[in-house]
């Protein structure tokens, strides 16, 4: 692959997470979560894009979120657990996708806010249709998920780098 081939990033932020007296890292899924999760693995398989590769927090949460989503895709892809992309900044998930592969062509982030908003904001230069507004107006709530299209290498991915071609979450979809 070169570096002009077209690349998605899929950025889906956790379902959500239950308040047990743990540590925040180890706190599991709510039973919403358990629900919600599953639900966005069916929106990953419709967009039809088969991911290369998947970068999941360490989190338990987003462990739980990435099985139960994954569960639902024809095609499983590389998992790899990433303990940089816990309480990540944007500069350091972006750093993270700056060391893929540009054999890869299309990777889904599995992460936390603020840094999922931050990076699918940061990369999105462009929207198509009302994606961004609908993005913005939710703030990106728990197992939100957005497409982002860019072309070039992983070590160009920077601020308004990319299209947010589509934007989720399960209360739009009830």
């Amino acid at each position: 692959m070169s570096a002009d081939t077209p690349r998605r990033i899929a950025i889906l932020r956790h379902a959500k997470a239950d308040w047990p007296d743990v540590a925040d890292h180890d706190r599991p899924l709510a039973e919403r979560g358990r629900k919600d999760a599953p639900a966005v693995g069916l929106k990953l398989a419709d967009t039809g894009i088969a991911f290369d590769l998947a970068l999941c927090s360490t989190a338990v949460r987003t462990r739980e979120t990435w099985k139960l989503a994954a569960h639902e895709l024809p095609h499983r892809p590389k998992t790899v657990y990433e303990e940089r992309l816990y309480d990540a900044s944007l500069g350091e998930i972006i750093a993270v996708l700056n060391e893929v592969s540009d054999e890869v062509s299309d990777v889904i982030v599995i992460g936390h806010n603020p840094g999922m908003h931050a990076l699918a904001d940061a990369l999105a230069g462009r929207a198509e249709g009302d994606a961004l507004a609908r993005m913005n107006r939710s703030g990106f709530p728990t197992a939100a998920l957005a497409v982002v299209t860019f072309t070039g290498s992983w070590k160009s991915v920077e601020h308004g780098v990319g299209t947010l071609v589509d934007y989720w979450t399960p209360k739009d979809h009830g």
